[in-house]
Order: structure tokens, then sequence, then C-alpha cells
């Protein structure tokens, strides 16, 4: 075990109670708790205008690239980056089939930012690892793609074969863990590295990362105040780049992960695999989310692209048979309509599926009826960010640097178009009656 505990006391010292805020006040990980996407209450604007300034609170330039999200947690927001010693480093959008790597390996600098949230001002910045690139990243990629998580008390940042770190909310270093050089990339084309995507998540006091790659893949769940390995469950399976999701039940927890061989359960304590279920595609990028008692998850590789609506509790393999949309775990199943890269939304009894072409659908969560299929009027290069919701509207983000805004309900009503003009590949953030949307090159804060 690698491992380096930089400030041993203050792991011991760091209140519980630091922060008297709870989860649900905030946006602490990848699209939220839970990566549920929804926050309500919030009263956000309709329209803005990156360029000319309506309904920019404020504006802040992060150096470097990177298309990992805005979290939150009180009047601080944390993202990452990691910038290149050659300077600007570039990506492609848009929609194409090309799996080609970016060898950057000129000497980079991996940070992690803490922002006001009120003014964006920058409280402090750490550099977590300096050095070449451990691998390869994927033309469309970057080197920090990666969602930080918190909980109050401490801020995670992975970034991947460049290791996992963790900080108290002051920015001072509490400990690091290499977790080795972590291979992800087309399972059929082993030479072309991709990076890693996969974000941290926050589970009592552990920290839990998906580590799916070319070989030796693993789950592993690190203490929170040390990185210790609590658990640590290996798996045959492909490279994949979800979030991996606990949902919370009446009788126990279930810790989800989407990968191409199978879906799982978990338990989140142990490590121990619940169930499984086959028929996945090859590749898989969104996480699984929940709502009451249905997990949903979703994969957009061709030709399989499904859709899962599972229900909690299940044990064992409950791969469905061939012809069958359903049994006693999977409440129902679609084939070749799932989501390459958004992860899906469920919000308010509707379950939202964004397709990287701009296509969207809506069906009944419970039953699986499709209420509507429509395209968003985007300007052609796709959709990688992942839908949001609150009062009663949903929010897209366009590669083009469009935020589309939907009223929610079982009718496409699209209500807005703004502009950001920047790139925009992140899911935004929402919490204190604003949206922060990461662009290609700042973070945007939008509200009344």
């Amino acid at each position: 075990m690698r491992i380096s505990v930089a400030v041993i006391l203050l792991a011991i010292v760091v209140p519980i109670a630091a922060q008297k805020q709870s989860v649900r006040d905030n946006w602490p990980s990848f699209r939220g708790e839970h990566a549920a996407g929804v926050a309500d209450g919030q009263n956000l604007p309709d329209q803005w205008d990156g360029e000319k300034g309506t309904n920019i609170k404020w504006k802040t330039s992060i150096p470097g690239l990177s298309h990992s999200s805005p979290v939150v947690w009180a009047d601080q927001i944390f993202v990452t980056t990691a910038i290149s010693s050659r300077g600007s480093a570039t990506f492609k959008k848009g929609l194409y089939g090309d799996g080609d790597a970016s060898d950057d390996r000129s000497p980079h600098k991996w940070k992690l930012y803490s922002l006001d949230r009120r003014t964006g001002k920058i409280l402090w910045e750490q550099v977590a690892f300096e050095g070449p690139p451990r691998e390869k990243r994927h033309i469309k990629s970057t080197y920090a793609n990666a969602t930080p998580a918190t909980d109050g008390r401490y801020v995670i940042a992975f970034f991947g074969s460049q290791g996992i770190y963790a900080y108290d909310m002051k920015g001072t270093p509490i400990w690091k863990r290499d977790l080795g050089r972590l291979n992800a990339g087309a399972y059929d084309l082993p030479d072309y590295e991709w990076g890693t995507a996969s974000s941290p998540i926050i589970y009592k006091n552990l920290v839990i990362v998906q580590c799916d790659q070319q070989q030796d893949s693993f789950v592993t769940a690190l203490d929170i105040k040390t990185g210790a390995t609590i658990w640590k469950t290996t798996r045959e399976e492909l490279p994949s780049w979800g979030t991996p999701t606990v949902y919370s039940g009446k009788t126990r927890n279930e810790l989800i992960t989407n990968a191409p061989n199978f879906i799982r359960g978990y338990d989140p304590d142990t490590g121990k695999e619940l169930w499984r279920l086959g028929g996945s595609s090859k590749i898989t990028a969104p996480t699984p989310v929940f709502a009451g008692d249905f997990i949903v998850v979703a994969s957009g590789r061709r030709p399989e692209m499904p859709i899962f609506v599972i229900r909690p509790g299940a044990a064992g393999d409950i791969t469905l048979k061939e012809g069958q949309t359903s049994n006693a775990s999977v409440v129902w199943s679609k084939q070749r309509v799932g989501s390459y890269m958004p992860t899906p939304l469920i919000y308010q009894g509707y379950l939202y599926v964004l397709r990287n072409q701009g296509i969207m659908s809506c069906y009944d969560v419970a039953s699986g009826e499709e209420k509507y299929t429509e395209r968003i009027p985007h300007q052609g290069s796709g959709f990688s960010g992942s839908p949001v919701a609150s009062d009663g509207k949903l929010y897209l983000p366009s590669e083009d640097g469009d935020v589309f805004i939907v009223k929610a309900g079982p009718r496409f009503e699209l209500l807005a178009a703004n502009h950001l003009g920047q790139s925009l590949m992140a899911t935004p953030a929402i919490s204190g009656g604003m949206i922060f949307i990461r662009a290609e090159k700042e973070i945007f804060a939008i509200g009344r």
C-alpha cells in the first residue's frame, strides 16, 4: 500500500461538525447528491448571455484544460484542472467516431481550486501532482476529467494515474494515494489510451472510486481521514468511465456501478457483490441514478444502447433472457435508445435521456411509456455534459456553448437557449440560487 499522510494531526482534529449544512443544502459531487442532478427552490433566471453579461453574477478564469464539473459546499466552489507546460492544451469537440488519443507528455500541473461562491474570487489553490502524464488521453478529453467530491470536512480530488488527494476545506493537504497507472481505453484497441473520467464519491467515512481499465479493474473504498484501504474488490471488467452511485434504501444501501460486462450492485460497506446485470454496451460512461424504488442505468454505444430500470434488493445474476424486457428485478428495459455520454435524469416521475446527438426522450419512469422524443435545435457539436433540473425546468449544456432550458413534464417545450460563448463539456452545478457552469476557459455563476 502506497500512502502518504502529510498532516496526520489535521486528519484527527478536523471536526465532524465543521459544516452545519447538510449534503442536501449543497452540490457536493458529480451532479449533486447521489448524482440526481436536482435542486428545487432556486429561482434561476430563464435568460442569460455570457458575452453581454446578462444575469452573469461573476466569471472566473481557470487555467489549463479540464472537463470536471464544479461542486459546491456552503460558500465554496471546488474545481480541478491540468495545466500543460506547453501552454494552451486543446481538445476536439463534436460528433465524430475518431478514437485517437492525444499524446501530450509535456510536464503538467494537476491542481485543485477553491472559489468564493458569492464573488468567484480564488480563495486557495493547491498543486496535487507535477510531472508528465502517465498515460495518453482521448482527443475529446482532458487530463482532469473527474469531478471532486466534498462532505464539508474534506475535499477529494482524483486525477486517475496521477493519484487521489484529500484536503481540508482550507486547502491543507491531508493525504494522497497512488492507485497505479490506470490504462483506460478502447476495449478492442488496446493501444488507444483515453484516460479516466470516473469521479470519486463519499459514503459515510469512505471515499469510493471505480477504476475500470484494460486489465486488473477494481472498485475500492478508502478511509476519508487517512486514505487507508478499507476494502478493494477486483473484477473482470472492461474500461468504463461512469461514476458509481450509492442507492440509499430502507433495508440496505447498494453501491451501483455501470460497466460493459455487467452493471453491478455491491455492499458499499464491505465491497461484496450483491447482484449483476448483463447486456450493457461495450463502452459505458453514464452514471447510475435512482429515485424512489427505481435505479436507472444506461449506455449508448451501438448496437445495444440500453436503458435498464432496476428494482433495489436484487440478488445474484439478474440478466434478462433473450427476448425479455423485464423480470423480477428489472422493471423495464429498452434497447437502442440509451445515452453515450450524458447521465439520465429522473425528475417529477419522468425519466429524461439525452443522447449525444441532441435527441432527448422522456419516459414514465415507473412504466417505461414513452412520452416524447425530440431533437434539441443545437448548432451541431452535440452534448457531453449531463442535464440537471430545478423548479420544473431542465437545463441542457451543449458543446457549442448553449444551455437549453426545457419545461419538465410529458410534453416537450423549449423555453430558452442561452449562449455563453465557450464550449461546454462539464455538467452544471446548482446551489444557493445560482447555476454554476464550467466552460472551456471560465467558471460562470448565473443568477437573478
